[in-house]
């Protein structure tokens, strides 16, 4: 019997005995869990028959569980307020469960809900004026978990990098290397590419400080680029390939993957474009200063002091797109070349008035599709010093800060390696495993909109609600069950009869419970549904394996049904890290 056959018959049976009891077929009830083990396995509350059967909802789960048989899959049913609670025989519950987990393997927890549904999310957005900072591991965190859980329930997911690659702020850097680089490069500087092009952004606004002239210079040199000058386009090219050579480097080290990615460069035109089109439609204006304005509906965005609409400028007066210009333009090319059902942007929560209101843009341009795109927005990551400001120098750069983490991952494993047997590459490779893991699960533990104040020594130790801790559960199951495997025990034909104890069946529902938080966490965009119940799931097993032996329970059929269960376990703990960008080790 599969598990969905298993609860359809469970709900068969409470079906029938109500339609027995009260004379008509019950509106379609749901299984749930219910507090604590001991009350039952699964529950069936009765709320939304009170109104169908004029009764209570304690009064129908009394009379319904009157009703219902004891049969060799139903041990128990027994009323608890308005719930019915329903107790499987062990042999069922359990091997029915863990024999499906074991089967699917990879593919437990997955789901069809999104066939055939495109979509996009477009995630990190760097600019090419300096290094990924702290702040985009928590963007890229974020934008890998949410493709892979939706990928999981079924939907196509494009995973879109859209690089900010011009402007003023590209300007900057390129104006203070121009006048003060000689000749300088990465590589004479032994700098990676996109630490050396934002030190001449932090350059620039040292020397503005003392020179006010260079904000009119820098806006003459995005003149030039806009106009084409070839000198200015050459210094463009090559001071974006020495970002782009950087930010490779940091993406493969973080573990960050892209379909496609689209430059601003190739679509600030096309937004002049749209925005041109829209101008003669009459959805947009120009205002007194020869601005080309939309004014926002009042009714969502309230008004101005003077009672005026408020309005979102598109283009300025001499022609020169904004940031929504170019936002315009690629939304629509995003949908339009890659056929989507859906768009997500992974964008930080200061951008959220921006995304109402290009998304209001969006709809008054006639485009249906508006209603689908969805802003996925997340809180700022702080640290000690306060908001990390890049202008200033003042970041917590990602290359040293993943670098830190692997020598602080490193320390931890060495300390735990007494006897100095691992080699200073197997060292390594976990360390860098477990760093990147750590910060992962750090910034996905809490829901995208919380703000974070990010601690490398909590979030790097082995114990408590963090990756290490979720990631040495899953190693130690791999060593009990490379042990069991040495030993030749063979987990074919299990007798799961004799599971049942409290530890087994918290661990139990944990590993039922899965599928259902993947769901919940696609309808969210919300990966810290998973990493809560990982770190539960976690928990549960090590609060079992502190109590109970495995190899040593000394019932070899015992011994064989907990060997499966744990092999359920640490396919629900390696599918769930996975979900979150991160990777498990056999040994750590």
């Amino acid at each position: 019997m599969s598990v969905q056959k298993l609860n359809e018959t469970i709900l068969n049976k409470i079906e029938s005995a109500a339609e027995k009891a009260l004379g008509q077929i019950p509106e379609p009830l749901e299984l749930d869990f219910p507090p604590n083990t001991e009350l039952g396995h699964f529950a069936v509350g009765c709320f939304p028959l009170a109104k169908q059967f004029r009764k209570s909802p304690a009064e129908i789960a009394k009379i319904i569980s009157e009703k219902i048989t004891p049969d060799d899959v139903i041990h128990k049913v027994n009323a608890s307020g308005p719930y019915l609670n329903i107790r499987l025989f062990p042999g069922v519950l359990f091997g029915e469960f863990c024999s499906e987990i074991i089967s699917k393997n990879t593919k437990y927890g997955e789901s069809s809900v999104g066939k055939g549904i495109r979509g996009m999310v477009e995630y990190l957005s760097p600019n090419t004026n300096k290094p990924l900072h702290l702040g985009h591991l928590r963007n890229g965190a974020l934008g890998l978990s949410i493709s892979r859980i939706l990928e999981t329930t079924g939907h196509r997911v494009v995973k879109a990098n859209l690089v900010n690659d011009r402007g003023v702020h590209i300007c900057k850097s390129m104006l203070a290397w121009k006048r003060w680089g000689i000749g300088s490069t990465p590589e004479s500087e032994g700098l990676k590419g996109d630490h050396f092009v934002g030190s001449w952004y932090v350059r620039f606004a040292q020397e503005a400080v003392e020179n006010q002239t260079l904000e009119d210079d820098v806006q003459t040199m995005l003149q030039q680029w806009e106009a084409g000058d070839p000198e200015t386009l050459k210094l463009w090219e090559t001071m974006n390939t020495w970002v782009y050579d950087g930010f490779a480097e940091t993406y493969k080290n973080f573990g960050l993957e892209f379909d496609v990615f689209f430059y601003e460069s190739d679509t600030y035109k096309m937004g002049k474009d749209v925005i041109q089109k829209g101008l003669e439609e009459h959805v947009f204006s120009k205002d007194d200063h020869d601005n080309t304005v939309f004014h926002l509906p009042v009714a969502e965005f309230g008004q101005e002091k003077g009672g005026e609409a408020k309005k979102v400028t598109l283009l300025r007066p001499d022609g020169t797109s904004l940031y929504i210009t170019q936002d315009v333009a690629t939304s629509i090319l995003k949908i339009e070349e890659h056929k989507l059902y859906f768009s997500i942007y992974v964008v930080g929560s200061e951008q959220e008035y921006h995304f109402k209101c290009l998304f209001q843009i969006l709809d008054a341009l006639g485009y249906e599709w508006a209603k689908d795109c969805h802003h996925l927005s997340y809180g700022m990551v702080y640290l000690p010093e306060g908001k990390m400001k890049s202008r200033e120098g003042k970041i917590v750069d990602a290359d040293i800060l993943i670098a830190e983490m692997k020598k602080l991952a490193a320390d931890e494993i060495r300390q735990r390696d007494s006897e100095g047997r691992l080699s200073d590459d197997e060292i390594n490779h976990r360390a860098e495993k477990i760093g990147i893991g750590a910060i992962k699960f750090y910034l996905l533990r809490v829901r995208p909109a919380q703000t974070i104040n990010f601690d490398p020594a909590e979030s790097i130790s082995f114990d408590g609600f963090t990756g290490p801790y979720c990631q040495y559960a899953y190693a130690r199951i791999s060593g009990i069950l490379a042990k069991a495997q040495n030993s030749g025990t063979d987990l074919e034909g299990c007798d799961f009869s004799l599971l049942g104890n409290p530890e087994e069946l918290s661990l139990l529902q944990r590993l039922i419970q899965f599928p259902e938080e993947i769901h919940d966490a696609a309808q969210g965009f919300n990966p810290s549904k998973i990493a809560v119940h990982i770190f539960n799931t976690a928990k549960a097993f090590n609060q079992f394996y502190n109590k109970h032996h495995v190899l040593r329970a000394g019932n070899e059929t015992l011994v064989t049904a907990r060997l499966a269960l744990i092999k359920a376990t640490a396919i629900v703990l390696k599918k769930g890290l996975n979900l979150l960008g991160i990777e498990v080790l056999e040994n750590m």
